[in-house]
């Protein structure tokens, strides 16, 4: 891959001196491509798709039906009509935890590494219906050992619904293996697919996994896009977090036809241009090619962690291998709360990471920690990237560290 001619499409390395960006598995960089189709819903055509018939209409209409194709294909389903547009991950998780309509004393199993995405809603829903909890660890399912999944499956569970890449040390679960355990045994499995969507060639109509979450926003796509995927039957069963114009074929004063999937979980004005614009953002991704840039993100990981590696009193959160860590190196300065790692490197040396319990507030909590700093790599960053970031901690470790 030719990060150089890369880099020439994202407009924040047009700067003169920009910044090193390593936060792109909270939000990445977005290419003049994807922000292009966007300007151009707004310019050509900036009208209401699927409402009214007239040309501009037509081609809103038409672009979304595009994008929604182009990204199920991106994803691996074979159906389009299983993929529905929302306004974040969370919002997709939140429309199945709310819609499976789960009842008193039925149980759900996640890992004690979710996003709050994928456990508030759970909480919130122990209390207000008495579902019931079951956690298990996710380094074990990581590393292939799904006796604790197997365990907490024979005391009956609705849904295993798991984060399938977490955002603290970048390990993945074999999914695939998880799916066929949880079928096994009568359950349905929700993947959150944040942190994996972006880096992997994705099966999913393989895989079989029930019901997929992600986000467009760390993958080059506009904010305020997710996604979510699910067979077709499931998605029946599910009832909509939000109703309203757009979701009915036909309404009385006292009744109301919903229509059929996707549609039905699309009610209100859509946002066009973000859908138009995560249909370009797959569109690149596919033309660099996923392989091409998962190998990138493995040769830079590999550079930073040999770097990190050498400074006494850092530790390197997750896995060792960093081809186990994608994209992601999390670690901890000995004495340094990771708020300050973060201001510094920023203020030296103009790399920009995240701080602190990354929305997974339990796992840290559980283990008497402050969170960690975060550098998130993607196609865009170089290795001598790396090598500056490696420096700059080097730097506070010999200047700052307790």
């Amino acid at each position: 891959m030719d990060v150089n001619r890369v880099r020439k499409d994202f407009p924040l390395y047009q700067q003169a001196s920009p910044p090193i960006y390593l936060d792109s598995a909270c939000q990445s960089l977005r290419p003049r491509q994807v922000i292009e189709a966007m300007d151009e819903y707004y310019c050509a055509f900036p009208a209401c798709g699927g409402r009214s018939v007239h040309r501009l209409a037509t081609e809103v209409s038409v672009r979304m039906d595009r994008a929604r194709e182009e990204i199920a294909a991106f994803v691996g389903a074979r159906d389009p009509e299983c993929v529905v547009f929302t306004k974040s991950a969370t919002e997709s998780l939140n429309t199945v935890a709310k819609g499976l309509r789960l009842r008193k004393g039925e149980r759900v199993i996640t890992t004690d590494m979710e996003h709050n995405s994928n456990h508030v809603p759970w909480v919130l829903l122990a209390r207000e219906r008495g579902i019931r909890r079951g956690i298990v660890p996710f380094s074990a399912l990581e590393q292939g050992d799904l006796e604790p999944l197997k365990e907490e499956l024979e005391k009956g569970a609705r849904l295993v619904s798991v984060v399938h890449t977490n955002n603290v040390d970048g390990s993945t679960i074999p999914l695939e293996a998880v799916v066929e355990l949880a079928h096994d045994r009568g359950a349905l499995v929700m993947a959150d697919g944040c942190q994996t969507a972006p880096h992997s060639s994705l099966a999913l109509d393989r895989t079989d996994v029930d019901l997929y979450a992600w986000s467009m926003h760390k993958m080059l796509g506009p904010s305020g896009m997710g996604a979510l995927y699910g067979k077709r039957e499931v998605l029946e069963g599910i009832e909509p977090l939000v109703t309203g114009g757009g979701a009915v074929a036909i309404t009385s004063y006292d009744s109301a036809e919903l229509l059929p999937v996707p549609e039905r979980f699309e009610a209100g004005l859509q946002n066009f241009a973000g859908i138009i614009g995560s249909g370009a953002a797959v569109r690149y991704l596919r033309e660099v090619g996923m392989e091409e840039i998962v190998e990138h993100e493995h040769r830079l990981n590999a550079l930073a962690t040999e770097g990190l590696s050498a400074i006494e009193g850092l530790s390197i959160l997750g896995p060792p291998d960093p081809r186990r860590r994608g994209g992601i190196l999390s670690f901890n300065l000995r004495g340094m709360l990771p708020h300050d790692v973060a201001m510094i490197l920023d203020e030296i040396a103009s790399v920009l990471i995240r701080s602190g319990m990354h929305c997974v507030h339990p796992y840290f909590a559980a283990r008497g920690m402050e969170g960690c700093a975060r550098a998130s790599l993607y196609l865009y960053n170089t290795e001598e990237e790396m090598r500056q970031f490696v420096e700059a901690v080097g730097y506070i470790a010999e200047r700052f560290m307790g």
